[in-house]
């Protein structure tokens, strides 16, 4: 029987998975961090990237997820993040636009903090993109 712990993801605008879970893989800024039962306590920050989770009984699961930040405590993950999506969720057309809008959006002058949002945004829509056409592959 494989060791679970218990999850909580929650987006700005809704819960999106809190249950036990067997394993979590978090996008980091060094690069993908997998999470198991009873790893020790720490503090993360979240990019977008694609979030892997796996529930107990089921099969492997993917979300496109924004930045945020997550908690490890007890046996105990919370998850904050901006969005996060299934892939079925995803529009392909309309994270294509964000995608194109952000690039050219880009190529204006602006101030930094505005240049950081604009690259967030085209991080953003082209996870969303990723996401979605690999989903679309596997359902193949």
């Amino acid at each position: 029987m494989t060791e679970t712990f218990y999850v909580s993801i929650l987006a700005a605008d809704r819960v999106f998975y809190e249950g036990e879970c067997e394993s979590l893989v978090i996008p980091t800024s060094n690069g993908q961090y997998g999470i198991l039962a009873y790893h020790c306590n720490l503090l993360g920050a979240i990019i977008p990237g694609i979030l892997e989770y796996k529930v107990p009984g089921g099969k492997r699961e993917l979300a496109s997820v924004s930045s945020g930040i997550f908690k490890m405590e007890d046996n105990r993950v919370m998850m904050l993040v901006d969005s996060i999506e299934r892939p079925e969720e995803i529009d392909a057309n309309r994270a294509k636009e964000q995608a194109i809008k952000a690039q050219e959006a880009l190529l204006q002058k602006m101030s930094r903090q505005e240049y950081y949002s604009t690259q967030a945004r085209l991080a953003r829509a082209m996870n969303r993109m990723k996401i979605k056409s690999d989903f679309d592959k596997n359902k193949l």
